[in-house]
């Protein structure tokens, strides 16, 4: 996943302004060529207390909320996010209005829901977990995961009007994960539904 967004970054163009949510340990930062502003919204500062990345990010948030509303970036990224964030159309919503004119949000979703996932998981991490820990696996997914990728796409695709995925495994519902391309957002529906 990490690959498939850096790889869509270098095809467009190196120097871009970026927000990263969910930034976890900072591993995507490895990936990046480290010449442009680089932000990110995570909350637990504890993953990334310490990093040798940390020196490329420019500002760090705990919320999509805590951008000023005149910031602007090319790109906002997501790696391995969606499916954890409650209030996600709001954070699609925040990524609406903080992108540039002709600025992107690329996200990178397990196929959570889909049967390859729930499988591939459940034949690695899930028997590692029982075997270890004695413990069923499925609890913890069913904690953290808390949107389907079809619930990302649906929230994706009603506040950008030009979205392109693509994905490992033999469609959709039989991938391991998934990229979204998202441009034009509809400013108005990112607007309207902010003001509820």
């Amino acid at each position: 996943m990490h690959r498939r967004i850096a790889r869509e970054t270098r095809a467009r163009n190196r120097g871009l302004e970026t927000l990263e949510i969910g930034a976890g340990t900072l591993n995507h930062l490895r990936y990046e060529s480290h010449n442009a502003a680089y932000d990110i919204v995570e909350p637990a500062h504890f993953l990334f207390a310490g990093s040798p990345f940390l020196r490329f990010v420019r500002t760090i948030y705990d919320d999509i909320k805590d951008v000023q509303p005149n910031t602007r970036y090319d790109r906002i990224i997501s790696i391995a996010s969606f499916e954890h964030i409650c209030n996600l159309p709001e954070v699609i919503a925040y990524c609406g209005l903080l992108l540039k004119p002709h600025g992107q949000l690329q996200a990178a979703i397990p196929s959570e829901g889909g049967p390859l996932w729930t499988l591939g998981w459940k034949l690695t991490t899930g028997w590692e977990f029982k075997r270890r820990y004695g413990l069923d696996y499925e609890v913890i997914m069913r904690a953290e995961h808390v949107n389907t990728w079809m619930e990302v796409s649906d929230a994706l695709n009603y506040f950008f009007q030009r979205v392109e995925f693509s994905y490992l495994g033999l469609g959709r519902a039989l991938s391991l994960y998934q990229v979204y391309i998202c441009r034009n957002p509809d400013l108005r529906k990112c607007s309207d539904y902010l003001s509820k």
